[in-house]
C-alpha cells in the first residue's frame, strides 16, 4: 500500500497536527515560502500529496485539473477526523513525526535530551521516559500527560 501523503491549506492547523501525530507526512502550505497566489500554488506543487482544503472552488479546481483532493466540510476536528477515516485514514499515536514542523523524529542523545531538558526548565526525571527529538524544532516529545489526553481523545473515535 502506497503511505498517503498530505498538502494542507492554513484552514486545517489542528487537524494537520493529528495527521503528523498520527504518522502522516503532512505539508501545511502555512508553512511554505512561495511567489504565486496560494490557491495557484497549492493546485500546481507537490501533486504527490492529497490536498485537504475547507475551499470548495480550490477543490473544484483541484478536481478539473486531475490533482488528487478532498474537500473537508466539517468545521470540528472530531468532524474533519471523521471525514478522513471514512476514506482510509487511521488517527493513532505513532510519535514519527514533529506534530510542529513535519521533521521525522529520533531517539536524541544524552547530551541533545539535557539541552532541551535545562532549556525548558524540565526534570532529569525526564531522561527515564521514552523520548522523540526533532532535530529542527530540537523539541522533546516523551510518553506524558499530554499523551494521555491525546489517548482520550482518540478513545471518541473507537467503535
Amino acid at each position: 500500500m502506497v503511505e498517503m501523503k498530505f498538502l494542507t491549506d492554513r484552514m486545517l492547523g489542528r487537524l494537520t497536527r493529528w495527521l503528523r501525530i498520527s504518522g502522516y507526512d503532512t505539508v501545511s502550505v502555512s508553512e511554505l515560502e512561495f511567489d504565486e497566489e496560494e490557491d495557484e500554488f497549492m493546485l500546481r506543487n507537490l501533486r504527490d500529496r492529497i490536498l485537504l482544503t475547507k475551499d470548495r472552488e480550490l477543490y473544484r479546481k483541484s478536481v478539473k485539473e486531475g490533482r488528487k483532493a478532498i474537500l473537508i466540510r466539517s468545521d470540528s476536528l472530531e468532524g474533519q477526523m471523521r471525514e478522513l477515516m471514512e476514506r482510509g485514514v487511521k488517527f493513532q499515536i505513532v510519535m514519527d513525526r514533529c506534530s510542529l514542523c513535519n521533521t521525522p523524529l529520533r531517539k536524541p542523545s544524552r547530551e541533545e535530551a539535557m539541552e532541551v531538558i535545562e532549556r525548558e526548565k524540565l526534570s532529569e526525571d525526564m531522561l527515564e521516559f521514552e523520548l522523540w527529538y526533532c532535530e529542527k524544532c530540537r523539541k522533546l516529545y516523551w510518553m506524558g500527560g499530554h499523551w494521555k489526553n491525546m489517548t482520550r481523545f482518540l478513545r471518541k473515535f473507537e467503535s
